[in-house]
């Protein structure tokens, strides 16, 4: 499978905060953002994996600096934002990539669990939108929300996730709508199954309805993180200039029909 071609320079002088960086789509989008000429402020929670990241990035267009922090705590959003103006002196992009996801029987789930999971897929989104919109507006940046096709469709074992990414297409949305009048564009990108550690670590409970979960499975192959990372530098770059409040599927076809 080809990696999609990259247009160099296309970000130069401009800056983009990705979260969940360390791995994933959140690493795929970093690099390219770099190698088309963006400084990037890479963020995870996992210290290790930056580190990787940071040592992958030499050599680019675009420098990269980390931020190791628990998106889950608001405070952490907003010096996330102000480490990455502080450094590079503006915001242009930023990628709202970090997410975790679990299955379970709904009268399984515990409170803990749940929390977690509204915290990091909503909460942090949305206080890092919060946070970076005074920078944006300055830039006539934008925001590129990774959703998921399970908030655009029921799934089943996975209600809260679904709830979560069902979140996150309506804070693109309302927030687009919101800043209609403004330069700033807001948009999410839906994947399907992606060819990650998190989709590929995933664990179903062992008693699931087989027939309900083949309904969520494509027989085409599944992306990379490279295609939804070409994507997302499409949506963030001029290149996307007249899209705003967009949902853009990327799933193989799971949500046509």
């Amino acid at each position: 499978m080809t990696t999609p071609s990259l247009v160099p320079e296309r970000f130069a002088g401009r800056v983009a905060l990705v979260t969940g960086a360390a791995s994933g789509i959140g690493r795929a989008t970093a690099l390219r953002l770099a190698a088309e000429g963006a400084d990037v402020l890479a963020h995870d929670v996992a210290a290790d994996g930056l580190a990787t990241l940071a040592d992958e990035a030499k050599g680019l267009d675009g420098a990269v600096t980390t931020r190791a922090g628990d998106l889950s705590d608001p405070a952490e959003c907003r010096a996330a934002v102000a480490a990455c103006v502080a450094a590079h002196g503006r915001l242009d992009v930023l990628a709202n990539v970090a997410g975790i996801a679990r299955a379970d029987h709904l009268a399984e789930v515990d409170e803990a669990a749940y929390r977690r999971m509204m915290a990091v897929n909503v909460d942090a989104p949305f206080f890092l939108c919060q946070a970076a919109l005074p920078h944006l507006r300055e830039s006539g940046g934008n925001v590129v929300n990774i959703a998921s096709n399970a908030g655009l469709t029921g799934t089943a074992y996975t209600v809260v996730y679904s709830m979560t990414k069902g979140a996150v297409v309506q804070l693109t949305r309302s927030l687009a709508m919101e800043l209609l009048k403004t330069p700033v564009r807001v948009n999410a990108i839906a994947p399907g199954m992606v060819s990650t550690a998190l989709v590929h670590g995933f664990q179903m409970p062992a008693d699931v309805d087989g027939d309900l979960v083949g309904r969520y499975m494509s027989p085409r192959p599944m992306a990379t993180p490279d295609d939804i990372a070409a994507l997302l530098a499409f949506v963030a770059s001029d290149d996307g200039r007249n899209v705003h409040g967009a949902i853009l599927s990327s799933d193989a076809g799971l949500t046509a029909g």
